[in-house]
């Protein structure tokens, strides 16, 4: 005799595999947005304190 599903099993084994795949989604953007902001920084010539180029000629 066949036993019956357990469906509340394979309902949570769902959810925790979504779950894991919206962190792993929200951790990859950070890491992206981080990315961004670094390589905008070095294209743009800003320092970390957010002053460009401009600005510190501006102040000479």
């Amino acid at each position: 005799m066949a036993r019956k599903p357990n469906y509340n099993y394979e309902k949570r084994q769902r959810e925790l595999a979504k779950k894991a795949k919206k962190e792993e989604k929200l951790m990859r953007r950070q890491a992206e947005k981080k990315m961004n902001a670094t390589d905008e920084e070095t294209a743009d010539g800003e320092s970390s304190s957010g002053e460009t180029s401009e600005n510190i000629q501006e102040a000479d």
